[in-house]
């Protein structure tokens, strides 16, 4: 069973970082960065209350989050 969860969306993986979830790993698919988060159940539930627009967080920690994923994409 994958007890990852993946994203290729950028203020999906934003929002997964600021509410503390552990990035395992990025990895690259033609030019395309997806981000592996650990804790799959947990992202999950996140997401969908994301994409519901039922998510609430710091919007200081989903900017520093944003900044943090931009600059591991920058310096890949």
């Amino acid at each position: 069973m994958e007890s990852y969860y993946r994203t290729k969306d950028l203020s999906e993986a934003a929002y997964l970082y600021a509410t503390h979830k552990k990035i395992a790993k990025c990895e690259v698919d033609n030019k395309r960065v997806c981000f592996v988060f650990e804790d799959k159940p947990s992202c999950e539930i996140l997401a969908k209350s994301l994409w519901r627009k039922e998510a609430t967080v710091n919007v200081r920690d989903f900017v520093d989050s944003l900044r943090t994923l931009k600059d591991i994409l920058h310096n890949r």
